[in-house]
């Protein structure tokens, strides 16, 4: 069994910004493997469903990022998982906008959620998928900008990076992280030639 957690922050108000591609990034994996995100446990937004054969756990952590290792820690202790079952998926303000980069453990670089994942784990060896919002421009503040959504002219962006997200998860699950890795590690528009 595998769980993806995608990070965001749960209320209308975080819809759609780029904190939240985490949460996009769950809700489109539903869409492609007809999993339906409808219990709430551990402090999460929940569904179950199969991904190549695979049991797997969708979750959107309801605790505000910066607590989403309380979640994820209340998930792995029920469902009795390891920290190579988890696959978490996170916004990046160091990658160009929708570029992906899947590792197979790591630091947190900064990231609140992710940081606060590995202090309740007491691990980063957990598989997340780092998806690109791009760079604050100067002179902005950084809450400001990733509690921001998105410009018209990156959005179809960040809808292939979502379809690519799902695309990734799956190649994860069925032919292993490195697999994953040399495929969707690459700059938009380049992956899958």
């Amino acid at each position: 069994m595998k769980i993806i957690i995608g990070l965001g922050n749960p209320t209308r108000e975080y819809q759609a910004t780029r904190h939240n591609i985490g949460f996009d990034a769950v809700t489109r994996i539903c869409d492609d493997y007809n999993i339906r995100l409808d219990m709430k446990e551990h402090k999460a937004l929940c569904g179950r469903g199969y991904i190549g054969g695979e049991k797997v756990i969708l979750a959107q952590p309801q605790t505000y990022m910066n607590l989403s290792g309380e979640s994820v820690r209340a998930l792995v202790d029920y469902y009795k998982l390891t920290s190579e079952d988890i696959i978490v998926v996170c916004d990046d303000i160091n990658l160009d906008v929708g570029q992906l980069r899947v590792r197979k453990k790591g630091s947190a670089g900064g990231h609140n959620g992710l940081k606060n994942i590995i202090l309740q784990l007491g691990t980063q060896d957990f598989m997340r998928i780092r998806v690109g919002v791009g760079q604050k421009p100067e002179k902005w503040d950084l809450a400001d900008y990733v509690l921001g959504r998105f410009p018209k002219e990156e959005e179809p962006l960040i809808r292939e990076a979502l379809e690519r997200v799902s695309k990734a998860c799956g190649c994860i699950i069925t032919d292993g992280v490195e697999t994953a890795m040399n495929r969707y590690n690459q700059k938009t528009g380049a992956a899958e030639l």
